[in-house]
């Protein structure tokens, strides 16, 4: 069973920093990548950040430049570095690790920006 759990959220004011752990419960890693996905109230859950397999990163434009996305050398573990923070990046930040074809999501952890 591959289980990812989120942790490193929080309340900050805009202009602040945290970062987020994904760390992937089981004997598999995210051998076909791991990415950070959020959803706000009352909107679709949208991507964030990821890396593929061969470690390429990849960023939504809402991101770019703010937020850094790493892993460890196991392909078990996730960090979103999330600088510069702003209100409208309040949302519930959810993991996603791939182990081929399939997928597992975390239960997520809360961001609250305010201004």
């Amino acid at each position: 069973q591959v289980q990812p759990v989120e942790s490193g959220g929080g309340a900050v004011q805009a202009g602040g920093s945290l970062r987020l752990s994904c760390a992937v419960s089981g004997y598999r890693s995210c051998s076909y990548g791991m990415s950070c996905h959020r959803q706000a109230p009352g909107k679709e859950r949208e991507f964030v950040s990821g890396i593929d397999s061969v470690g390429r990163t990849t960023q939504a434009d809402a991101v770019k430049g703010r937020f850094t996305i790493s892993q460890d050398n196991y392909k078990r573990t996730l960090y979103l570095q999330m600088n510069s923070l702003k209100p409208e990046d309040t949302a519930m930040y959810v993991c996603r690790c791939r182990v081929g074809m399939a997928s597992y999501w975390g239960q997520g952890t809360q961001v609250t920006v305010s201004s």
